[in-house]
């Protein structure tokens, strides 16, 4: 087959040239190929660097002082870039300045192997066209000393050259004459912030207006190593390259063999996190030029609370050089930034304990999630982390020497009935709807060894409410359920402590599940997959029994109750309203305020009954009853 035909082997004189609007091109290129006008600065400036870089290989010999100054003028709206390094040649202009896509440095990287390249796709000139309305180049080659050229263009389209007196020393200048929306970029506060993150990692100097002071004089440890302590030194540099959070502590990102050559730092934020809130921030450097601002995704997705800075020469950029090629390089820099994270805590943990402390206060919630998805975090957090308890923050051990070698958890948010059980307890209860909890004290008692009690769960629910020692005549059962159980409520007869709780109202949680997974907008709320497999959990409900009333009958006021019925006593009716409202006033409690029956109704039956009873006995304060027999067949 020929090189280039098309499959259909259409002869070679069918064939034909495919056209190009060189002007379409140029504006999608110049207009669309960034996403922010701010990367026009960030392009000038590394096509700056490669020059002073090209000089040197060119010329070992030769002595320049290498530096790039950025000048912005407010009132004449322009931005100027200006280099001392090896300036262009009138041919250099038309070949590589004026040729889209064509590039000297990546040649010139081909040619010499030198990673301190950072130019590669013969783009980035173009970015200028994006900010500025004419763009004015005066450049002196090091080769031609004594020949200055200049080259103009208005939109990239066509431009023009021509010859100038030859600049005081090589090098070149390019001024940018900025449209009126970019007309900001001329003031020099707004380009030391922006040139501030762009060149923090060059190691030419790059100056604004008159300063003296680089932009970029920082101390980067994994460059300059301190002659203090190196874990000060970074903290120093996260504190100063941190947008949003101050460093909690700081840890290495280094080379690793048959892996990566990236280098660089990570730290842990002190912005409190929770959940599914992502606070990751990474900013990735090629051959030290700002690549990527926000590169999140080379973080592992539970490190919502990590920030960092990483460089490397292996990466691959897209065309607009914003964002990396997901290649084999980029799954390794993400395989070695999780293990430095690992590998810091760790560190942290050992040799920081106040850090530490700090971090697990801080990142507790985000922490339980990042345990469950690396063993290695599991192994460290098992015992320090901490879980939300009804009694506070609580590590799982504590957790476990307070329920007398078990763990507690509460499937459902408390309030209620749940809330009054759970203090009577006496124990410590887990928060098990908060994120993380459940499986992560799942994955603490099979690791323990110890016994997890899910209140709220059919098994829980049964070591808690044991099985009365008798069961109820059918007849007394009927009664009590249709005295006290709202509608979608089943009564449980059952024995549970303390005894002087007569009864709790548990809702069903599967149960609640199905309704809100039925409901007509879960599709929306709910991704398909997810959906998928909470309903596959809840088909074995029905959905009719959407909450336990567990009536305890060790407790005296239950038996009494059972009693005055048995005897036929007119009161017990009257009685077991007031277990009925008390019920409802207690789930009105719980954390949805909502309950199975009416809560005005309850509480104006409290009154009732409490008028009925006392008109039932002679008056006067010594022939009131004030013990629980009062309901029996005594009173």
């Amino acid at each position: 087959m020929s090189e280039g035909l098309p499959p259909d082997h259409a002869p070679a004189e069918d064939l034909r040239t495919t056209e190009v609007d060189l002007g379409g091109l140029v504006n999608v290129l110049a207009t669309h190929l960034y996403s922010t006008p701010l990367v026009a600065l960030r392009e000038l400036v590394q096509n700056a660097h490669d020059s002073h870089t090209r000089r040197l290989l060119e010329d070992p010999d030769g002595a320049h002082r290498r530096l790039i100054r950025v000048r912005g003028d407010a009132v004449r709206c322009t931005v100027a870039v200006e280099d001392t390094g090896a300036g262009l040649t009138e041919p250099e202009i038309h070949a590589y300045l004026a040729t889209v896509g064509t590039g000297y440095t990546r040649m010139l990287r081909e040619l010499t192997g030198d990673q301190d390249l950072i130019g590669a796709f013969g783009l980035g000139f173009l970015s200028a066209f994006s900010v500025a309305d004419e763009v004015v180049v005066t450049t002196t080659s090091h080769r031609e000393p004594g020949l200055g050229h200049r080259y103009r263009s208005r939109g990239g389209q066509q431009y023009l050259v021509e010859p100038v007196p030859a600049r005081p020393q090589p090098g070149t200048v390019v001024e940018l004459t900025l449209k009126a929306e970019h007309a900001h970029l001329a003031d020099e506060d707004a380009l030391r912030e922006v040139l501030s993150r762009y060149c923090v990692l060059l190691p030419i100097p790059v100056l604004v207006g008159d300063d003296e002071e680089p932009v970029n004089a920082v101390d980067v440890p994994w460059r300059r190593p301190s002659a203090g302590d190196p874990h000060e030194a970074r903290m120093r540099f996260a504190a100063a390259f941190g947008r949003h959070f101050e460093p909690l502590t700081a840890f290495p990102v280094e080379p690793v063999d048959g892996g990566t050559d990236a280098i660089g730092l990570l730290w842990v934020q002190d912005g409190g996190t929770y959940g599914s809130s992502d606070n990751r921030d990474l900013a990735v450097y090629l051959r030290g030029m700002l690549l990527a601002d926000d590169a999140r995704d080379l973080l592992p997705g539970w490190a919502g609370f990590i920030g960092g800075v990483v460089e490397s020469s292996r990466l691959t950029p897209t065309a607009s050089r914003e964002d990396l090629q997901r290649d084999e390089h980029y799954r390794a820099l993400q395989r070695t930034l999780t293990d430095a994270i690992v590998d810091g805590l760790y560190e942290t943990a050992r040799l920081r304990p106040a850090a530490w402390r700090r971090i697990l206060t801080r990142h507790g919630q985000d922490l339980l999630g990042a345990a469950l998805c690396d063993d290695r975090l599991f192994t460290l957090l098992a015992d320090d982390v901490p879980v939300p308890t009804s009694q506070g923050d609580l590590t799982a051990g504590a957790l476990r020497a307070a329920g007398g070698g078990a763990v507690h958890v509460a499937l459902g948010s408390g309030g209620g009935f749940e809330e009054m059980l759970y203090r009577a307890m006496r124990v410590p209860i887990a928060r098990g709807e908060r994120y993380a909890v459940l499986p992560f004290l799942r994955r603490y008692a099979q690791l323990r060894g110890c016994r997890l009690v899910e209140l709220g769960s059919e098994q829980g629910d049964r070591s808690l409410f044991r099985d009365p020692e008798r069961p109820l005549p059918a007849e007394e059962a009927a009664w009590l359920a249709g005295a006290l159980a709202d509608p979608g409520e089943q009564l449980v007869p059952a024995r549970f402590d303390p005894p002087g709780l007569p009864l709790v109202l548990v809702p069903d949680r599967e149960a609640e599940l199905k309704a809100r997974i039925e409901d007509d907008r879960a599709d929306a709320r709910i991704p398909s997959a997810a959906l998928r497999l909470a309903r596959a959990f809840t088909a074995r409900t029905d959905g009719e029994v959407r909450a336990r009333l567990y009536l305890n009958l060790s407790c005296p006021a239950v038996r009494d109750l059972l009693d005055a019925y048995r005897c036929g006593h007119t009161g017990s009716a009257t009685a077991a309203s007031l277990l009925r409202s008390l019920k409802v006033i207690m789930a009105a409690a719980g954390p949805t305020g909502s309950s199975g029956g009416d809560l005005t109704a309850a509480l104006a039956g409290v009154g009732t009954a409490v008028s009925a009873l006392t008109a039932a006995v002679p008056a006067g304060p010594a022939d009131i009853p004030d013990s629980p027999g009062a309901l029996s067949g005594d009173a």
